[in-house]
């Protein structure tokens, strides 16, 4: 078995897929059971056209006979002990309804249209299923957020590959340079630099040592650490995933609720005045019970007439779809509440860095503690590139793309050494050179000098920039760096704002300078800055209270806000626990470019809910009072009545379309 394979079988069980995805079956077997229930329908329809066909031929009718008795086995066995268990359990549905109509045309000789109702009525039903597994397996398919395996350490100091669900509270696991922590932990050896962009929105190095905790996602860029496991793989993203499509399938529209709740006292009133109609019409209107103008077949008419199929299936097939095609674009919804609120919202609030921002650094200059030529400012850069190539974070790529087409000399460097978690070293020119965090450097230098060294990169910080220092002998370099707009992120507010007439606002702990420049780009006109997090929360918990409010943030600082807001959405990509606690939407790709799309979506979903209610309530209205008084035969209502279910299916199915 492959290390994959436990991993396919977990997901199997524990998000309830379809039988064609068990990993029992081979490729071969697995693509015959797909949409089982589909074929089942559709060979149905085949034989119960081929009995139609054949009755017409006095010879042929044996065999249009046994045709129409596959029928019935295939569309009409499932649904009747379907209903047989629903009745043991004193249960009157829908389902009930339709099973009583099919197997009751049989009796007075319409074993046709109880045919074409069993057909169609399983159709409808293998749609829905369809759409269910689809958005089940959407969401397994997304891209793996977490590893499912980590290299234990033993007691004797052996290492140990185990998958993350063997691993209990306690135990050791060594993460390497270049990987992704698998599970949250303590630090107990080594120091290293960890990228935390999906807990603090700040895509800078942050350094970790013995005590500190370390969140499961986190990027492990230098040094090897030894972590101690403090949390186990059953709070891990995917486990986090999987309650959320329990939750969107729970979490029923207040109609759907209530519609839910009407099916069975619907279901039973219908069976009753069916009942009713066949014993009283002979007695009132002087008509026999059988035959073609009889009360019985008039009743049975009229059951299937008013069977409320179509207005069951209306509504939560709409959401399933909409549930389903965010899934695809790695978006996961809390229900289709969710759906349902965000249609409501008239604002939309963003925080600024991660979200707004790509969390990507952009070095924007390059300064010296004292005054510097240009011809210094190159030399400095092409001394920071020939040490920062052999590193891998953040600042290193931004220097690495900022130096690109400049002609910089190239420079030896000899003696190289990255210090984890604070930066590196080496020697240039019989040099030493250091670049790295501030702190790394302060602590190089006299007193005088790392003061004023202090004081210029606390007055940058303030500015909402990212510093980075470079040493050359006793000249000492200040690397400026900003965070920058996602490329497509301004068609997005400019879709929010014209499309869609909804007032957009900026909220970030950013000094003001910093945030003004992002309102400016992005054209918003209105931001808040220096926010602390009960900051933000007061203002998110204001919008709230005065109009519909959707807010987008990225990690820990925005969860109050996140859970306060009307709609928090929230990003996800490499597992942030608390965005996905408080939000009601999680961007698993950090896609906030799709917004508007998702806000289209949820609009587009509330106009297929009602254009599918408007259908479901004609087709019963216009099929059942004319079934009831005979001008509408057997034949006809099953087709009107089961027409309309695949209607609204279809209709609902046009979610789909990106």
């Amino acid at each position: 078995m492959t290390q994959s394979q436990p991993a396919r079988f977990e997901q199997f069980f524990e998000l309830g897929q379809q039988e064609a995805a068990s990993p029992f079956l081979t490729p071969e077997s697995r693509s015959w059971g797909v949409n089982l229930n589909l074929k089942s329908s559709i060979l149905s329809a085949v034989l119960l056209l081929t009995s139609f066909i054949l009755s017409w031929y006095p010879a042929l009718v044996p065999i249009s006979n046994l045709a129409l008795v596959a029928v019935y086995f295939l569309s009409g066995i499932p649904s009747l002990i379907e209903s047989v268990e629903d009745l043991m359990n004193l249960e009157v549905n829908i389902d009930t309804l339709m099973t009583l109509a099919a197997f009751s045309s049989v009796l007075i000789g319409s074993g046709i249209e109880g045919g074409l109702l069993l057909v169609l009525f399983s159709i409808s039903h293998s749609m829905e299923d369809a759409v269910r597994s689809k958005a089940k397996s959407a969401i397994s398919s997304l891209h793996k957020l977490s590893p499912t395996r980590a290299t234990v350490v033993e007691s004797d100091g052996t290492l140990v590959e185990r998958s993350i669900k063997e691993i209990t509270l306690n135990t050791h696991v060594l993460v390497k340079s270049g990987q992704v922590v698998p599970l949250d932990g303590t630090v107990i050896d080594g120091v290293s630099s960890v990228n935390l962009v999906h807990l603090t929105g700040e895509n800078f190095p942050v350094t970790k040592e013995p005590g500190d905790e370390v969140a499961a996602g986190a990027r492990n860029l230098e040094g090897a650490l030894t972590l101690n496991v403090t949390r186990t793989s059953t709070d891990s993203t995917l486990a986090r995933i999987i309650q959320l499509v329990t939750q969107a399938q729970e979490a029923r529209p207040k109609l759907q609720r209530w519609f839910d709740s009407l099916s069975q006292t619907y279901a039973t009133s219908i069976i009753f005045l069916a009942f009713f109609f066949a014993m009283t019409f002979p007695l009132v209107f002087g008509m026999p019970y059988f035959g073609m103008d009889g009360s019985v077949y008039r009743s049975l008419a009229f059951l299937i007439a008013a069977s409320p199929c179509a207005l069951i299936i209306a509504i939560p097939i709409a959401y399933l779809s909409a549930i389903s095609v965010c899934a695809k674009s790695g978006i996961v919804l809390k229900g289709g509440v969710t759906l349902d609120a965000l249609a409501k919202c008239t604002a939309f609030a963003f925080d600024k860095t991660g979200t707004l921002t790509t969390g990507d650094l952009t070095c924007i200059g390059i300064e010296g503690l004292e005054p510097v030529s240009e011809v210094d400012q190159k030399h400095a850069l092409a001394i920071a590139y020939a040490m920062e190539r052999n590193a891998i974070h953040p600042v290193a790529e931004a220097i690495l793309k900022h130096s690109e087409g400049k002609d910089l000399q190239k420079i030896a460097l000899k003696d190289f050494k990255a210090v984890p978690g604070y930066g590196l070293q080496g020697t240039i020119e019989s040099q030493e050179c250091y670049i790295g965090l501030p702190e790394y450097i302060i602590d190089k230098l006299e007193q005088a000098k790392a003061e004023r060294l202090q004081e210029k990169v606390s007055q940058i910080r303030k500015e909402g920039e990212l510093v980075a220092v470079l040493l050359v002998g006793e000249t000492v370099y200040v690397f400026r760096f900003v965070d920058t707009p996602r490329p497509k992120i301004r068609r997005t507010i400019d879709a929010l704002k014209k499309k869609w007439n909804l007032a957009i606002v900026m909220l970030t702990g950013d000094h003001e300078e910093s945030a003004r420049r992002i309102a400016n780009e992005l054209g918003i006109n209105t931001y808040r800055s220096n926010l602390r997090p009960e900051d933000k929360l007061e203002y998110v918990s204001k919008l709230a209270e005065e109009r519909g409010l959707a807010m987008v943030g990225d990690g820990i600082n925005d969860a109050p806000a996140l859970a306060r807001a009307t709609v928090g959405i929230g990003m996800g990509k490499v597992g942030t626990t608390a965005a996905i606690d408080a939000s009601d939407i999680i961007l698993l790709h950090d896609n906030v470019e799709i917004i508007d799309w998702l806000f289209g979506k949820a609009i587009q979903t509330q106009n297929i809910v009602r254009q599918n209610l408007i259908i479901a309530t004609g087709a019963i209205l216009f099929a059942s009072l004319p079934a009831l008084t005979g001008l509408v035969p057997l034949w006809l209502a099953v087709i009107m009545h089961e027409g309309g279910t695949v209607l609204v299916g279809l209709n609902a199915l046009r979610l789909f379309r990106k």
